[in-house]
């Protein structure tokens, strides 16, 4: 399943967009991420919404790719900016799943917007 948010962030850049998105940082950008236990700058131990999961960081060319390679859901997602726009996709390796689950992904990327807005208007 995917899922998307836009934000507009109109003057903001990729490298600042990258330096805001530190593992160190998630709990600021996302309410659903709670603590960062570890953090090796491209990789370390968060606990969320779902629990304490290990993480990965990678730098991509417009944004950060973000990853929990011990969820059980491969859940994954990408903070990119392209045009004034800052668009956070998220994915888990199954077609549907049930709704509470479901319901949680829509809260986490509510919080990511939540996030990204906070940083893109300062």
């Amino acid at each position: 399943m995917e899922f998307y948010e836009e934000i507009p962030a109109r003057g903001f850049d990729c490298k600042e967009l990258q330096q805001h998105l530190s593992i160190h940082n998630l709990p600021r950008l996302c309410r659903s991420i709670e603590t960062v236990i570890s953090d090796n700058q491209t990789s370390g131990v968060i606990y969320c919404l779902w629990g304490q999961y290990e993480i990965n960081r990678e730098a991509l060319k417009n944004g950060v790719r973000f990853s929990l390679p011990t969820c059980p859901n491969a859940l994954a997602w990408t903070v990119t900016l392209t045009n004034d726009v800052i668009t956070v996709h998220c994915t888990i390796n199954k077609k549907t799943h049930d709704e509470d689950f479901i319901a949680s992904i829509y809260k986490f990327m509510a919080d990511w917007v939540g996030g990204m807005r906070q940083v893109t208007q300062h």
